[in-house]
């Protein structure tokens, strides 16, 4: 059984900066593909991020490309989102999502999710 933790969330100005955490319990997270999900108030769950085992490849969402970094570290069996220059629109809960299968960004194919970690931000 896999059991996923996030952390970090909060409340920030537009333009700041946030890091998410997603503590990965009960497997080494270097099994899995590892992703961001997020969702919006009355708007469905939609893809931010994923990085493959080794972090060495990723994927982004276009509406966040260029401000927002997935990475992980496997020693420590955590997953990170660190999100720069946050826009209004990126007020949203943010789950973290685990994939035993390849980096993909479609979230049917994700077997495990946390419970989720509010990010507002303010104008």
């Amino acid at each position: 059984q896999v059991m996923l933790v996030e952390s970090g969330g909060g409340l920030v100005q537009a333009g700041g900066s946030l890091r998410l955490s997603c503590l990965v319990n009960g497997r080494t997270s270097n099994s899995y593909i590892m992703a961001w999900f997020r969702q919006a108030p009355g708007q469905g769950r939609e893809f931010v991020a994923a990085s493959n085992r080794s972090g060495g490849s990723s994927l982004y969402a276009d509406s966040v490309k260029g401000r927002f970094t997935i990475s992980r570290d496997n020693a420590k069996n955590t997953v990170y989102l660190q999100m720069n220059t946050l826009k209004l629109e990126d007020t949203a809960v943010y789950y973290c999502a685990a994939d035993m299968g390849t980096l993909v960004s479609t979230q049917r194919w994700y077997d495990y999710w946390g419970q989720g970690t509010q990010v507002t931000v303010s104008s």
